[in-house]
């Protein structure tokens, strides 16, 4: 069974359409869109502020989602995946985003819809992701504008699979 917990008086709220693998997290003021997905060993702790989370978006495993005590809550928008190991912290994702495997996003960043976060990248504090781009490195710097093939044949198909593929564990 997964951990989800009441912190403070707040609880998760989770649309019954949602996967939530048997060891994920999910714990205090989370409040999740529908057709979403948390899987194996990701952690979303809405202890020390909010966590609003949109409709179609999948948290892979290992990912961690948090926010700073009364400074900096977690917004994620609409169809985002935010791939394993990611860290995502006190920011904002706006729709139709990928957080590559293993990066970090921290406190204060605003992620601009239509975007990529490469694998492994660093989006250091207070940054703000240019719309309809990629951010890569560490720190992650803008290294070029995304096609429209990017946004369909990667934002759109992978939330879509997630999607599909929470289906097998249901």
């Amino acid at each position: 069974m997964p951990v989800i917990k009441s912190v403070r008086g707040k609880s998760p709220e989770i649309p019954k359409d949602c996967f939530i693998a048997e060891n994920a997290t999910i714990v205090g003021d989370v409040s999740m869109g529908n057709e979403c997905s948390i899987w194996f060993s990701a952690v979303v702790r809405g202890d020390v502020n909010f966590i609003k989370i949109g409709n179609k978006v999948n948290i892979q495993d290992g990912a961690v989602i948090h926010g700073t005590y009364k400074t900096a809550p977690t917004t994620i928008g609409n169809n985002v995946s935010i791939g394993h190991n990611a860290l995502v912290h006190g920011c904002t994702i706006h729709d139709n985003v990928l957080i590559g495997m293993g990066s970090i996003v921290m406190d204060n960043c605003i992620i601009k819809s239509n975007s990529i976060i490469a694998a492994g990248a660093v989006v250091t504090k207070n940054t703000i992701v240019e719309a309809g781009s990629i951010y890569a490195g560490v720190p992650a710097k803008k290294v070029k504008d995304i096609s429209e093939e990017l946004i369909s044949g990667e934002i759109n198909r992978i939330a879509d699979n997630y999607i599909k593929y929470s289906g097998w564990f249901k």
